[in-house]
């Protein structure tokens, strides 16, 4: 419990302004924070044995590793780049070629994680599940390629000049931080079923039907209030959802040690 709380609290002085990656540095550890609430104590056992390599880490003070180590090589695994022309349906040998994108490399990491590679090499793979699953609950992750996940597409937000992207990464979260900060102890209805499905490519699915409702691009490219209100509930959602799989995602590969 001590370690829960200790967790809590990291997360709790994460939401502050943080730079736009991916959900930002407040999202990530949120989404970790509420996951680690989840867990079961057989998972937490061995969550805690892994991170032990790295004396004071915890879940959410990993989450941001993977952007914080980012490289030309590793840079495809946070996002995919789905059709705009059909219904949001991954096709891996067209979206993902040789498992570069974040879909092929949570299923590869996962794949790490439960295999009886030294505990090192595992510990990196959980750092990359941490945020990764994070990652791939952002819709803009799994947008299109033609505006780069809404890089390029320019908007207003808060009276200054700032990309889509960037308002789904920060934006909107650093707005309602003291929310957050409150709903993050908010209880959880039960820890997630050994029988949760662990499907990336759905998660995918999800977040690119999310990019293609009418109102996601604003009108006049202003991210408004009216939209910032359209938009939390789905965002909230996605951070609540992102934290479930990603408990669902340990409990069911870290069941006892390799």
């Amino acid at each position: 419990m001590g370690r829960q709380l200790a967790a809590v609290a990291v997360a709790l002085a994460a939401l502050a302004p943080a730079a736009a990656w991916s959900w930002g540095g407040a999202g990530h550890r949120w989404i970790a924070a509420r996951a680690l609430s989840q867990l079961t104590p057989v998972a937490r056992t061995q969550l805690e044995r892994l991170l032990a390599l790295e004396p004071g880490a915890t879940l959410p003070s990993v989450s941001t590793w993977a952007d914080d180590t980012r490289t030309p090589d590793t840079a495809a695994w946070h996002y995919v780049n789905l059709s705009p022309d059909g219904p949001c349906r991954y096709e891996p040998a067209r979206d993902c070629p040789q498992d570069q994108c974040v879909v092929g490399a949570i299923e590869f990491q996962r794949a790490i994680l439960s295999s009886t590679v030294s505990d090192g090499e595992r510990l990196v793979a959980l750092k990359y599940l941490v945020h990764l699953v994070a990652d791939v609950h952002q819709p803009l992750h799994a947008g299109w390629a033609s505006d780069r996940g809404g890089n390029r597409y320019q908007v207003r937000f808060g009276g200054r000049g700032t990309n889509l992207h960037s308002v789904w990464d920060s934006g909107l979260i650093e707005q309602r931080a003291d929310e957050l900060a409150t709903r993050l102890a908010d209880p959880v209805p039960g820890a997630p079923g050994a029988d949760e499905p662990i499907a990336p490519a759905l998660w995918a699915e999800e977040s690119c039907r999310i990019v293609m409702a009418d109102d996601f691009y604003p009108a006049q490219r202003r991210v408004d209030a009216d939209y910032a209100r359209w938009a939390w509930p789905i965002l909230y959602e996605r951070l609540n959802r992102a934290a479930r799989r990603l408990a669902a995602l340990l409990n069911q590969t870290l069941t006892v040690a390799p």
